[in-house]
């Protein structure tokens, strides 16, 4: 794998993170309550996003 390569998986990986968290951020701004079942799940998204092997996540 090229440095350029691992490069465009770490920005995909990056960007697909930003998203999930806009899209709840959108979800969440609507409503007065949040639960905290609910603020933990974004949160392990987003972790599982940024610690994915980059190997797994380049296309072949």
């Amino acid at each position: 794998m090229t440095q350029t390569t691992a490069i465009e998986t770490t920005d995909a990986v990056i960007h697909e993170a930003l998203s999930v968290i806009d899209k709840a951020l959108s979800q969440m701004m609507s409503r007065e309550l949040v639960s905290s079942g609910e603020i933990t799940d974004v949160l392990l998204d987003v972790r599982t996003l940024l610690t994915m092997p980059v190997a797994a996540s380049a296309p072949r």
